[in-house]
């Protein structure tokens, strides 16, 4: 069997983790970008993206012949580009007008690219796009040779090549069957359910599946914020949910709410197909709301912490912000929330020093932010009324706090991902803060969870003789 040729257009984190991993099963595999400048580094070996594995990915693969990288402005793209089996669109569909994805770049690629396709190819969308866009690509294809398949991707940031490599399932969707086995062949090597169904079902899963995800987060803050009321701690609350196997451990961490590329995004969609359709979508509504408000709620427990009560002002609190990414493991500041409780504290009155391991202060993006980001934590920390934890980044545990504690103001931890140890920081003298935790946890955040079940156990009693 011949192995396809493959065209990718756009490298994205999507474009190119998924260009560099068809290769590296042995696709040989051309990823085509606008961006020259991006493509020239590409070339040059230099990779943008902050993405685990995918820079050994793109070295191999392009020092193997499988990976090749092109502007879609060079005479070799349409060389290519009339040679290729199959294309994946993955280009950038942002948050448009209303919520509704912007395909004004998709569709500007599907124009361009169209009298270039050869007889028989197949064009995948990787991108997110809203339901029915499969039809409308096929539209403006204007060409009966040339079949669309929806293949979405499930890609998080910061585990891009190992969701992409390993992951839970493959689903491709598209009114030709054959194109579909076609697309699904790729990942022939791929130990993973295949689910082919038609394109408007494959497009809908990925909204399905992001705003399920949605609603499990805000519903994990929304459990933290009833057990500081009630006194519990979300903790043990989310663990024992956790173990029952139609919930899973997974999303069930609070933190300062969810952002990123994509559920954001995909929220807000799903509502708009849904208001199209003449169904009130309530339930991601209300997980749209509790985000919001549980950004205010981190604020309040930020003044609370510093000033004794919600009331507080925060004017002229100098507060050091451990993390600006969405999550650990990334350095991408789309939508994050670490960046809309900072617009929240900076709107209150408050100083804002930040550090971030993947967000150094000579990044053009930090031009753009309203508050300085340091190299360094303790330079953040200096004479700081508290210190904020918005990020799970793992290398925050292993911070010097006994050093950090003689150069704040005002030995103050909030930690808004229940990330560190409470009992390590107040033998450090920190005064600790978590979401949905007792100010003096009984179980340690950094034993197993394995361990804390065993220790949970109370001794058998024994039956009366």
């Amino acid at each position: 069997m011949t192995t396809p040729r493959v065209v990718v257009i756009g490298t994205g984190y999507v474009g190119l983790t998924t260009g560099a991993c068809l290769a590296s099963l042995g696709h040989a595999v051309v990823c085509a970008d606008a961006d020259q400048d991006k493509v020239d580094r590409l070339v040059g070996g230099r990779i943008d993206i902050l993405e685990p594995g995918l820079a050994d990915l793109v070295t191999s693969g392009t020092a193997a012949g499988k990976l090749t990288c092109v502007g879609t402005t060079e005479t070799a793209f349409e060389r290519f580009l009339r040679r290729a089996d199959i294309v994946f669109l993955c280009v950038p569909t942002p948050m448009g007008a209303g919520g509704l994805a912007d395909l004004g770049i998709l569709e500007s690629v599907v124009n361009k690219i169209s009298e270039m396709l050869p007889p028989g190819c197949t064009v995948v969308t990787k991108s997110t796009v809203p339901v029915g866009t499969a039809t409308r690509l096929a539209q403006l294809l204007r060409r009966d040779d040339v079949s669309v398949v929806s293949n979405p991707e499930f890609l998080r940031e910061g585990t891009a090549v190992r969701d992409f490599l390993h992951p839970d399932r493959v689903v491709v969707g598209s009114a030709d069957r054959e194109a579909a086995e076609q697309v699904a062949s790729l990942y022939a090597s791929v130990n993973a359910p295949i689910v082919l169904t038609d394109a408007a079902s494959a497009e809908l899963i990925k909204y399905a599946a992001n705003c399920f995800l949605a609603v499990k987060l805000s519903y994990a803050n929304a459990i933290a914020e009833l057990c500081d009321r009630a006194g519990a701690d979300v903790a043990a609350v989310a663990e024992g949910m956790g173990f029952d196997r139609r919930i899973g451990q997974e999303f069930l961490v609070p933190g300062p709410g969810w952002g990123g590329s994509c559920l954001p995004k995909d929220t807000s969609a799903l509502l708009q197909l849904a208001d199209s359709m003449d169904f009130e979508f309530r339930l991601v509504r209300a997980a749209i709301d509790t985000n919001i408000r549980q950004h205010k709620r981190v604020v309040d427990k930020i003044r609370e912490a510093v000033t004794g009560t919600r009331l507080g002002s925060l004017s002229g609190v100098r507060l050091a912000l451990l993390g600006l990414t969405f999550k650990a493991g990334t350095n991408d500041l789309r939508d994050s929330p670490a960046l809309a409780v900072a617009t929240l504290l900076r709107e209150a009155g408050a100083e804002l020093v930040a550090f971030d391991p993947a967000v150094q202060s000579a990044d053009v993006r930090v031009a753009d932010l309203p508050f300085p980001v340091t190299d360094h934590p303790h330079h953040a920390a200096r004479e700081a009324d508290a210190i904020v934890v918005l990020t799970e980044w793992p290398e925050f545990r292993e911070l010097d706090w006994d050093r950090l504690a003689t150069v704040v103001r005002t030995p103050v931890v909030v930690d808004t991902r229940n990330l560190l140890d409470a009992v390590s920081l107040s033998r450090a003298g920190f005064s600790w803060t978590g979401l949905g935790r007792p100010p003096h946890p009984a179980v340690s955040t950094t034993v197993p969870p394995s361990r804390r079940v065993l220790e949970s156990v109370p001794a058998p009693v024994k039956a009366p003789a």
